[in-house]
């Protein structure tokens, strides 16, 4: 089970019982599209990314305060703090709706969507039971639902009409991993990333470019002014990312018969969890830790297809100057420069 047929309506109640209903989103394509599922879906409102750290906290209230909403709906992020919840109701904030698949965490005030509640191995990304809850009957969103449920490694039961009607994006039965990596649903995934990188100016135009697209194929093949905004944005970063994964493809064949591979890179962008994604992918045996390194920290992703990282990378964290979370076997972090050889020692430890 992933939601109820209540709790799927309940969604979609709260969305048209709101005159100014405000999005916060985690900035990936899981997280993007959730928000255009539902905006589409009630036509108003307005959107916000939630980038680095995926918190709701207190860093959000000045444009909580500023949009006035009378309600709030967080989209795939892991952690929401109590203190947020409580100083936005004294804002006008009558409803808060949280969609997510991580860890379920328990709050006061808020009215939490999450399938592991259910079943704890039960865990499609939010993009999944956004679509669930307003679909409706007809198949226009079914592109855009599908990019972002592809790209969080998930392959939907209704993924056979997505093949009927764009055989050319996903020419039949597949993992989510392989369509990912090899077909056209799973270059508009990559392409959703991509875009959202960079300045937030950059990547707030390019969101309202996106809104305005009905089809993938405008942005696939260039076939619209926006399509050709968005696929601009993507090869330019694309072009750089293409040079780390290079380099990583290298660090993976020169440490080839090792159970680790761990690769670290200095850009401007965060190619953290793509790279870590596509190196397993390519390197299906192995453990995939990617950091980017910045001035006093590492940003970390880490991934796993045989073992659970979650618990080693818990453990690994104690006594270290940083923090981390998510699937088991999909997770994120951060660690102190000073403190991240040890760190890393210590998660190969653990395993």
């Amino acid at each position: 089970m992933d939601l109820t047929d209540t709790e799927y309506e309940a969604i979609r109640d709260g969305l048209l019982g709101s005159e100014r209903p405000f999005f916060l989103f985690h900035d990936d394509p899981d997280g993007l599209v959730s928000f255009l599922l539902l905006k589409k879906f009630c036509g108003k409102g307005r959107g916000m990314m939630v980038k680095a750290e995926p918190n709701v906290n207190d860093r959000f209230l000045a444009p909580v305060r500023s949009v006035k909403p009378d309600s709030l709906f967080v989209l795939d992020v892991a952690l929401m703090q109590q203190s947020f919840v409580d100083t936005v109701r004294g804002f006008g904030v009558a409803k808060i709706f949280w969609i997510d698949h991580h860890q379920p965490v328990r709050l006061s005030g808020v009215k939490y969507f999450n399938p592991r509640l259910h079943s704890p191995q039960n865990n499609p990304p939010a993009s999944y039971l956004s679509y669930k809850a307003v679909r409706g009957t007809g198949n226009e969103l079914l592109w855009l639902a599908m990019a972002g449920i592809v790209s969080d490694w998930h392959m939907p039961e209704f993924a056979p009409e997505f093949t009927r009607d764009y055989p050319d994006l996903l020419p039949g039965p597949m993992s989510a991993e392989e369509a990912l990596f090899t077909t056209g649903i799973g270059k508009l995934g990559r392409i959703f990333s991509f875009m959202l990188k960079g300045p937030v100016s950059e990547a707030v135009a390019c969101i309202r470019a996106l809104e305005t697209v009905t089809s993938p194929y405008d942005i696939l093949n260039r076939l619209t002014k926006e399509g050709r905004f968005i696929y601009g944005k993507f090869k330019a970063i694309n072009s750089e990312y293409e040079k780390l994964l290079a380099e990583a493809k290298e660090a993976a064949d020169g440490s080839s018969g090792e159970k680790f591979l761990v690769f670290t890179y200095k850009s401007a962008q965060s190619f953290s969890g793509d790279l870590a994604n596509e190196l397993l992918f390519l390197y299906p045996d192995r453990v995939i830790v990617a950091g980017r390194e910045r001035s006093e920290h590492y940003m970390l992703s880490f991934r796993a297809r045989h073992a659970p990282v979650l618990p080693a990378l818990q453990n690994a964290l104690k006594g270290v100057d940083g923090y981390g979370g998510g699937h088991e076997k999909a997770c994120g972090g951060s660690v102190s420069r000073k403190d991240f050889e040890r760190f890393i020692e210590k998660f190969k430890k653990e395993f």
